[in-house]
């Protein structure tokens, strides 16, 4: 399949030499971008006419906990800190199967993907008992929405008993755990270019994992050359925790479980002192960042600024859509510039880095030096806003900084995941929509009900 946006108004292209091109034509061709320039008469299997497009790399989000999306806006939880809040939830989250994992997968990334993201990470770290395959719902998932996805097997293994939050219900023991995660890698991980689909070990925190699975899941992970992801100093209890059960602070404890190092990167990461942001550079450990939810939480904000500034690698992420309560990484570029402004004044990243942190960035952290820019041999993965929408009037004239500076909070006009379109006019072309909110309420209520009775 060849597809030729022809003629585009704009193309930034995010790319080596941060070019932006104008009258450019982008050809698509077996789900990669094969060509960029004045193609002149090309013959290809359709022609789209771009002259009033701005034309983006596919956004690509870090960090998700998309189960989260059926126990968003609940009211008894909306102004708890974050050990309130999981304690508080995990009760109705031992409640979850694979139909809320695949019909909450279907909405978070559904909406994901209208705002322009064409690649997810998903850290998913609650089985409960008898739940049945839940990386396969997802990859299903995505699979049906034609995005692509990086799932996690994360895991638990110390309930409320054990001195963490979880109920015992959704913990597994160190060998459950190690079969399932190697099972999950042989089972769906593809480490081709232009893979689909990929899998990362993910323990959930500190908190909620012994040292002894921290260590054999990273050993594990590198036996098999895939990444590794936790959460680490996202809030002031976390480094009380691991300071007074493990004797040190929460990177010096990653560091002795050998959790660090270019094939891992944390979520949030706001903690940081300058030693070790220093130690995250040498190492190549890299940050998802992600604003709204450490705004929605009263966490705190993340030294990103420093970061960038020693060569850490940064992404960004939305975070699980209770504690944002949205799946828009639009909102996330405008949040994080706002958030960086009100902190840093003048040293905050622009409109334009923080599209490199949600594009080569991000592109970075995964692992997938194909994704993240619109140039010759990288994937056909981009989106498209018109310029002449009335909501644009000004704003087009600077393209580069429009998420951030500007920002923008309506639905794309036209996404491309592989060369295959997936959006039009802001609508899914992928799944019907209407009949996906209709089951995935009927799904919410069940959860929530058998949730809120126990």
């Amino acid at each position: 399949m060849k597809t030729l946006l022809k003629n585009a108004r704009c193309v930034v292209t995010c790319d080596d030499a941060d070019r932006v091109l104008r009258g450019a034509d982008v050809l698509m061709e077996d789900g990669v971008i094969s060509k960029i320039g004045d193609l002149g008469g090309l013959a290809t299997d359709e022609v789209i006419d771009a002259s009033r497009l701005i034309l983006y790399p596919g956004l690509i989000n870090t960090h998700h906990h998309l189960y989260q999306y059926f126990t968003r806006n609940l009211r008894h939880v909306q102004n708890l800190e974050l050990f309130d809040w999981l304690t508080a939830l995990y009760d109705i989250w031992a409640y979850l199967n694979a139909d809320t994992v695949r019909l909450s997968s279907l909405s978070g990334m559904g909406e994901l993907m209208k705002y322009g993201c064409t690649t997810c990470f998903d850290h998913h770290y609650v089985f409960p008992q008898g739940a049945g395959d839940l990386l396969g719902a997802q990859f299903a998932a995505a699979e049906a929405l034609g995005i692509r996805m990086v799932s996690s097997r994360g895991s638990m293994s110390l309930s409320r008993k054990d001195g963490g939050l979880p109920p015992d219900s959704v913990v597994q023991s160190v060998d459950e755990i190690l079969h399932d995660s190697r099972e999950a890698i042989e089972r769906y991980h593809d480490a081709s270019d232009y893979s689909m689909r990929q899998v990362v070990l993910a323990p959930c925190s500190p908190f909620s994992v012994t040292g002894d699975l921290m260590k054999q899941s990273a050993a594990l992970a590198r036996s098999y050359g895939v990444k590794l992801h936790t959460h680490l100093c996202e809030t002031k209890d976390e480094e009380r925790f691991t300071e007074t059960t493990r004797g040190m602070r929460p990177l010096a404890y990653m560091e002795s479980v050998d959790f660090v190092g270019s094939d891992v990167f944390y979520a949030h990461g706001i903690y940081f002192n300058d030693e070790e942001l220093q130690f995250l550079a040498d190492t190549g450990t890299g940050v998802a960042h992600c604003p709204c939810s450490n705004m929605k939480l009263s966490s705190g904000v993340a030294r990103i600024p420093d970061m960038l500034r020693l060569g850490v690698p940064v992404g960004l992420a939305v975070d699980g859509s209770a504690s944002n309560d949205a799946s828009n990484l639009m909102e996330e570029m405008r949040a994080a510039y706002l958030m960086h402004r009100l902190r840093y004044g003048a040293d905050a990243p622009g409109g334009y880095e923080l599209l490199k942190l949600a594009t080569r960035g991000s592109a970075r952290l995964l692992g997938r030096e194909k994704l993240g820019q619109i140039a010759e041999g990288c994937a056909a993965d981009l989106f498209a806003i018109r310029y002449d929408r009335l909501e644009m009037t000004g704003a087009e004239r600077d393209e580069m900084n429009l998420f951030g500076t500007v920002g923008y909070h309506l639905p794309a006009d036209a996404v491309w995941v592989g060369g295959r379109q997936t959006v039009k006019d802001g609508a899914l072309l992928t799944i019907d929509e209407e009949r996906t909110a209709f089951e995935s309420r009927a799904e919410v209520e069940r959860l929530l009900t058998a949730g809120m009775a126990n």
